[in-house]
């Protein structure tokens, strides 16, 4: 049993780090018509990793129908896949709940002049 937990937490370990990993790449992936990256934005609600190194990155967008989705889906897609042991990347759109600009980083909100 002392093994199966040493496993567990060093699998616990490696998916932490790689949370990390996946939350800074995300960080370099700016929004053109903001110039503020989707974390600080508050665009992302979830990133999961699988064993097979498939990265799932639920997130929303600060309107429908916004025109950056292309751009952004490959900018995510080249920023994960850059990480070691990311295989593939599935990017999931969800419209709920809404994007507000409560979901602001206190940075976003300062760079966009939000008080």
């Amino acid at each position: 049993m002392a093994d199966h937990d040493q496993a567990a937490t060093q699998d616990q370990a490696y998916f932490d780090k790689m949370k990390q990993q996946i939350l800074d790449a995300l960080e370099t992936v700016i929004d053109p018509e903001l110039g503020i990256d989707l974390i600080n934005l508050g665009l992302i609600y979830g990133v999961d990793l699988d064993e097979d190194g498939k990265c799932t990155v639920e997130m929303t967008l600060t309107t429908m129908g916004c025109p950056l989705t292309d751009m952004l889906d490959a900018d995510i897609k080249r920023a994960l896949t850059a990480i070691d042991g990311i295989e593939s990347v599935e990017i999931h759109l969800v419209w709920y709940p809404a994007w507000g600009p409560e979901r602001l980083s206190r940075y976003a909100k300062m760079a966009l002049g939000i008080h």
